[in-house]
């Protein structure tokens, strides 16, 4: 019952072997040297460096091959945990592979959000939701995040094809990319010369109305042949039409190198009929190019691993591997896209933390982090948050403090035959079907939340937070249908469990057979007879629900004691060790044990850091062209300085100044000890007297 993903990363040309210095090393420095030297393995993607015709860019090579191309680029950026980014590929691939002529002036691209590698690449180039497409101009050196592509809808080949040929034409004279053809329109008063002059090759002339694209499509289509010109003409003059016999548009008009002409005659007036006739003319072939293509990317062939190995797992089972990790994936990766929090989205964030920290069934030190970064958040007094200070307080200060949440991604129950598949989406369901489960056993947990008396309260929240930051767009259409037809149907904290459990198999259905689904994992109404065989029954002969027995199983399924804590990352504490040997405690034992472990005060946690943040907001409101970015600075760099160190109120700055000054005091001491010492000695033998 899980939604499945896509992924990748480039698999382009290794990196060099480390120098020959086994000798002039001990062997643990040759060992870490090598270690670092070694490529990484080929991570499975949605494209294939080599194999796919796109090419495939990572973290590090993105820049490299977009500052100062000779040719602009077309890139998607996308997310292996995007369903709807495995279901476009096949027509991201057809579309590279359509214009793969058009190289020479416009290059497609593709570069992998979610692949961890390249977090803070796609952070960089703001990138929020996916896919996201974006154009970059020839010869740009300086950094750019790109141009936005607003193709329709429906995405059509057709509809990419135009918008790359707007592009290259925007391009000013001078950056203009050198392997681009002429696309402007020829004068008509021009032709004539055609016919006068004896040319070696032939000169197609593609004849059409202002709005077409085909003669453009069939210039760049042609670009990489000799023997031939394609020049476009428009229709502005009706008679010089008929000069040539012209009846319909588009037409095309062919002179030979022995100065013969006349029109071609194709089954359909298409781009691909044109383009076809043009190139099976005799002595019409691709041009042979003494060196590659410029590119500051090379790509090779390398075999990618299409099926990996499995964990060992039981499928009735929970692991909290799966929901931390999503956890992690959800606060560090993809709400970490946006760069400021404010308005809906600060308080939907908001009120995700505070579900979470009431209701998620984690490990102690997971719940101390969600707990404290409730209260801070609570305690700001602010409208705007930049989010590199949450990023900072959960990585940076909170683990100092012993509060931790594992940084890396571990899938166990959402594990995918294929690194792309499942994963997030699949953790992202798991994580709200617990917190559905959660209210309804817990009613009392949200007590003063303003949420207690909302039995739709989890699945607003749920439907805010997919509209405000989920980054499958298509995702998030479909789920917002989905709400708008029935949940204000939901009247009861178990009817809010039903109602999830039932639109979780409706995507189930929707998306089985798709190009999204996990072959080694399919789309199955859930759950299934072998781990619920009283959850099915026969009515009149159909296949039926107990919805009694389904309501009894999700409760069970996703309840404290059927969680496993099997591949969470280890930290030196005790947590994991007593959680695993009383995985079955229930929610007051759990309150208990938060409330006897000394948890940092959040008050003064945050106290100073409220305080100086309201300063800087009450002391001046900067104007709209220069004020946001050092509004934005100013605030991180305050939170930065008030957050608490080891709980008692200094920061990391503080006690590096504190070890600075010590130094500084301990070289200032020894050498006025040993000024006055010299000074001693002098003055003695200065005013030494003889002895009597």
């Amino acid at each position: 019952m899980e939604s499945s993903g896509g992924g990748g990363g480039w698999r382009g040309s290794r990196l060099p072997g480390p120098p020959r210095m086994a000798g002039l090393l001990p062997r643990w420095v040759l060992a870490v040297f090598l270690a670092l030297w070694a490529p990484r393995p080929g991570r499975g993607g949605l494209y294939q460096a080599g194999v796919d015709p796109v090419w495939v860019l990572e973290a590090r090579t993105v820049r490299g091959a977009l500052r100062g191309a000779p040719s602009a680029w077309l890139v998607q950026f996308y997310s292996s945990a995007c369903g709807h980014c495995a279901a476009f590929a096949p027509t991201w691939r057809a579309l590279a592979g359509d214009v793969r002529a058009w190289e020479p002036a416009i290059k497609i691209g593709v570069l992998d959000c979610g692949d961890e590698h390249n977090y803070e690449t796609c952070k960089e180039y703001g990138i929020q939701y996916y896919p996201t497409f974006r154009y970059f101009r020839a010869f740009t050196q300086q950094f750019t995040t790109g141009e936005n592509q607003h193709a329709g809808q429906d995405r059509e080949l057709e509809t990419f094809r135009q918008t790359m040929i707007d592009f290259l034409q925007n391009h000013s004279q001078e950056a203009k990319p050198p392997g681009c053809p002429p696309l402007e329109p020829m004068q008509p008063e021009k032709i004539p010369y055609f016919f006068q002059e004896k040319v070696p090759h032939y000169t197609a002339i593609i004849f059409e109305n202002e709005n077409s694209y085909v003669g453009r499509e069939v210039i760049l289509d042609l670009s990489q042949y000799e023997n031939i010109a394609v020049k476009r003409v428009l229709d502005s003059n009706p008679a010089f039409l008929q000069k040539f016999n012209i009846t319909s548009l588009p037409s095309s008009y062919l002179i030979y190198p022995n100065g013969s002409h006349g029109l071609i005659h194709v089954l359909k007036p298409l781009r691909s009929d044109f383009s076809s006739y043009l190139k099976s003319l005799p002595g019409v072939r691709r041009r042979l190019s003494s060196s590659p293509l410029p590119s500051p990317l090379r790509q090779t062939r390398e075999k990618n691993v299409i099926f990996k190995e499995l964990k060992d797992y039981d499928k009735s089972k929970l692991y909290m591997a799966d929901l931390e990790s999503g956890l992690h994936y959800m606060l560090r990766v993809e709400l970490a896209t946006h760069q400021t929090l404010e308005g809906d989205e600060l308080k939907t964030f908001k009120n995700v933390v505070t579900l979470l920290a009431k209701l998620f069934p984690g490990r102690p030190s997971v719940m101390k982090l969600l707990e404290t970064l409730h209260m801070w958040l609570v305690s700001l007094p602010l409208d705007r948050i930049p989010y590199n200070a949450v990023l900072d307080l959960l990585s940076n200060k909170m683990r100092i403090s012993g509060l931790f949440l594992t940084s890396r991604v571990q899938w166990v129950g959402c594990q995918g035959s294929k690194p792309e598949l499942r994963g997030y989406p699949c953790s992202f369901w798991k994580l709200f079907h617990a917190l559905t489960v959660q209210a309804a056993v817990q009613p009392k947990a949200l007590l003063n939340t303003g949420f207690e008396d909302n039995p739709q309260g989890v699945l607003r929240i749920m439907q805010r937070y997919i509209r405000d930051f989920f980054g499958c767009r298509a995702c998030a259409q479909h789920f917002e249908e989905m709400a708008r037809e029935s949940m204000d149907s939901v009247k009861t904290s178990d009817g809010a469990v039903l109602w999830l459990w039932e639109k979780h198999n409706v995507v189930n259905a929707r998306l089985a057979g798709d190009l999204s689904e996990d072959p080694a994992f399919p789309k199955v109404q859930w759950p299934t007879p072998d781990i619920c065989p009283t959850c099915h029954q026969k009515i009149n002969g159909l296949d039926a629900w107990d919805k009694v027995q389904v309501l009894q199983f999700l409760k069970d399924h996703y309840g404290m004691g059927n969680i496993l804590y099997t591949y969470t990352q280890e930290r030196a504490d005790l947590d994991e060790k007593e959680l695993q040997e009383d995985p079955g405690r229930d929610f007051q034992s759990q309150e208990r044990r938060r409330s006897e472990d000394k948890i940092p005060d959040p008050e003064k946690f945050s106290d100073s850091r409220s305080r100086a943040l309201g300063r800087l907001l009450a002391k001046d409101t900067p104007g709209p062209d220069r004020g946001k970015k050092a509004l934005e600075s100013k605030i991180e760099q305050d939170m930065k300085q008030a957050v608490s160190f080891l709980g008692i109120g200094f920061s990391n700055i503080d006690m590096s100044l504190c070890i600075v000054l010590y130094v500084a005091s301990s070289f200032f001491l020894i050498i006025m000890y040993f000024f006055f010492r010299v000074r001693s000695k002098r003055w003695k033998v200065r005013y030494r007297r003889p002895s009597v």
